[in-house]
């Protein structure tokens, strides 16, 4: 249905306007978080107005993924370990592997085909049903600037830009999140931070899982095994995968203080809470992994 919305994306928002109440007509569901027109209520821009529906991620956030997918893809119980606040989503798409079909990113940029975002909300995903789960289908005009972002390279939006050059360098987001209890082990943990990464500061050495088995004051922690990656078009996150699955218990992450072993900005920049103690390690996350 959406196969020639992405080989002739301007012709297809073209005509889209004469299509959405067609298509509506033939939607099941209750139609949530979209407007009497079939699109996307409009998310509020940092000035108090709505942000126009484009092929940019700022957009696509306050038009969709706030209103419409965060409602159920939010917190520690987000389907998929995918939270898509504003916060998480970038971070936790672009060239993140899907867990229902590991072989295909979240979002491969430059690739819709090959973006099982894309093929989860055109509805012709291998798993699962059509997002967001039942629920009116997303407007095909819709789509195909979510389709559009994507093709031309899944670029973050220009507010992030923006503050990344005025912020600090720190810690943007944790996923599990300190605190979190998490009802299944998470086949990832994704750390962002506000600037590039250097990445040759970015090494095994430099953070590190631990399993945290004992009371408070006389617990014992030993080391994961992990894997950690860098996304290729992310260069503000990186994975680290666990080699085997987590077993029912308490975690906790931890970034290295230790000299030559501390992450940088790619402008060098350390980052903005000065440790505990010099060379001290930091502990950025908590969380559980509950029995099943």
């Amino acid at each position: 249905m959406f196969t020639a919305a992405r080989e002739h994306p301007g012709a297809a928002l073209g005509t889209i306007a004469v299509l959405v109440s067609t298509l509506l007509m033939g939607c099941s569901g209750n139609g949530a978080g979209l407007d009497a027109n079939g699109n996307p209520v409009s998310g509020a821009s940092g000035t108090g107005g709505t942000i126009p529906l484009s092929a940019d991620f700022d957009s696509i956030q306050a038009n969709v993924f706030t209103p419409i997918c965060s409602a159920c893809h939010i917190g520690a119980s987000a389907p998929q370990g995918l939270i898509l606040d504003a916060q998480h989503s970038y971070s936790l798409l672009v060239n993140v592997p899907s867990t229902e079909e590991p072989g295909i990113p979240r979002i491969d940029p430059g690739n819709p085909d090959n973006s099982y975002l894309i093929q989860k909300i055109e509805g012709h995903a291998a798993v699962g049903g059509q997002m967001p789960l039942d629920q009116a289908p997303l407007p095909a005009s819709t789509i195909a600037f979510i389709v559009q972002w994507v093709t031309d390279g899944a670029q973050p939006g220009a507010s992030s830009q923006v503050a990344a050059a005025t912020m600090a360098f720190d810690i943007s987001a944790v996923v599990p999140e300190d605190g979190d209890s998490l009802p299944q082990p998470p086949n990832e943990i994704v750390v962002a931070f506000s600037r590039d990464l250097d990445a040759t500061s970015v090494l095994t050495p430099s953070v590190r899982l631990e399993r945290v088995d004992g009371a408070a004051g006389t617990s014992t922690a030993s080391v994961v095994d992990t894997r950690l990656r860098m996304p290729a078009a992310n260069p503000r996150a990186f994975m680290l995968q666990p080699v085997m699955p987590l077993a029912p218990g308490n975690y906790q992450l931890v970034l290295s203080g230790q000299p030559g072993m501390q992450i940088r900005a790619l402008d060098g920049s350390r980052l903005k809470a000065p440790l505990p103690q010099e060379q001290a390690d930091r502990v950025i996350s908590h969380f559980s992994v509950a029995a099943p």
